[in-house]
């Protein structure tokens, strides 16, 4: 059984925050990559005192054998591909345009369900922390990265719990910096880093994210870490 780092997403998020105390901004927003990202950024803006959104992005799956990721896509069309496993595993372009329209049509629906009519924050000239649960290949924070940066952000930061220290490496080219709180050897999957590392809902995401805004309402509360469900 693997060694767990975090017990859930938001204690990852509390162990994030303590290495981000550095970041004093009054305008500095915290973005997570939903779901499951979205727990984690939501104590990262706790502790920073900003304010909690959204950033939509979703991994291409290799058809038949969807936890290989083929690329991502994120918000505004941008489309970041994995030509190594594309090559080694004669994707073609049909392939690629069938998963990415499927996929395009579930980020199109989940913008609807977390912004329920919310109008998209403005990001030029702001500082912005950029927040996953974690990197394997890191197409989908790279596919968030581009996109991020087309709104011309004074400052991009990508926090994220656990990585393999090349995809935290590879990230650092493309942003102001990159915070990785762990980064274990061998790396073998997100999900060993944590106890619980149960699916987050749509219905969570939206609590978390109504919880962000309304410094009043009871914070949301922690789901209780499942001993037997490591290595999601």
């Amino acid at each position: 059984m693997p060694h767990h780092l975090f017990h859930d997403r938001r204690d990852a998020g509390r162990e994030l925050a303590g290495l981000l105390g550095h970041i004093d901004d009054p305008e500095v927003i915290v973005l997570g990559l939903p779901r499951g990202g979205v727990p984690v950024a939501y104590e990262v803006a706790l502790s920073l005192g900003a304010p909690l959104d959204v950033f939509l992005v979703r991994k291409l799956g290799v058809p038949g054998h969807e936890e290989v990721a083929m690329g991502a896509i994120a918000g505004g069309g941008v489309t970041v591909r994995n030509d190594h496993v594309i090559r080694s595993l004669h994707i073609t372009d049909e392939a690629l345009r069938s998963v990415a329209e499927r996929e395009g049509r579930e980020l199109l629906r989940r913008e609807e369900a977390y912004r329920e009519g919310r109008p998209w924050p403005e990001l030029t000239g702001r500082p912005v922390v950029l927040v996953d649960d974690g990197l394997a290949t890191g197409a989908s924070m790279k596919a968030a990265v581009r996109a991020l940066l087309d709104q011309v952000p004074s400052r991009v930061v990508v926090a994220i719990p656990t990585a393999p220290a090349s995809a935290c490496r590879e990230l650092r080219a493309l942003v102001d910096e990159v915070v990785c709180a762990t980064t274990p050897s061998p790396f073998s999957a997100v999900g060993n880093s944590y106890a619980d590392f149960g699916q987050t809902t749509d219905g969570e995401v939206r609590e978390l994210l109504r919880a962000a805004r309304d410094p009043g309402r009871a914070r949301p509360a922690r789901r209780i870490p499942r001993r037997d469900s490591g290595g999601g």
